[in-house]
């Protein structure tokens, strides 16, 4: 599986962002999904992630209530929705693929994407 991040950008506090990840493959469908962000000078982090089917939603206390994670088996596709934006959610952010049924912070990510950078300013 390979991933495309895209939607990043230069916004104010207080924006929205809608972050997409497109993945190659047939098996998409079977994929458990995951965005992470990595702050500047700061380990990566988990944000989000989704079950396969898109029934089962698990969320970083951190963006609880602000973002929203999506997908699109038809189109390949996760999104992020971003709303309410801080500055602390400045970041690198990485979406990724896990074949483990965990959704949340303890899965074990098999494909990462490429990143897409947010940056939040005050």
């Amino acid at each position: 599986v390979q991933l495309q991040a895209s939607g990043g950008g230069s916004v104010q506090a207080g924006g929205s962002l809608k972050l997409s990840c497109a993945a190659s493959g047939r098996t998409f469908s079977s994929y458990v999904m995951d965005w992470f962000r990595q702050a500047p000078g700061k380990e990566r982090e988990f944000v989000a992630a989704i079950s396969s089917s898109g029934g089962t939603k698990y969320y970083a206390d951190s963006v609880k209530g602000r973002f929203i994670i999506s997908r699109d088996n038809a189109k390949n596709t996760v999104y992020l929705q971003m709303n309410s934006l801080k500055p602390e959610d400045t970041a690198v952010y990485y979406c990724a693929a896990s074949q483990s049924s965990v959704v949340g912070p303890r899965t074990i990510v098999d494909y990462w994407g490429q990143g897409t950078l947010v940056t939040v300013s005050s």
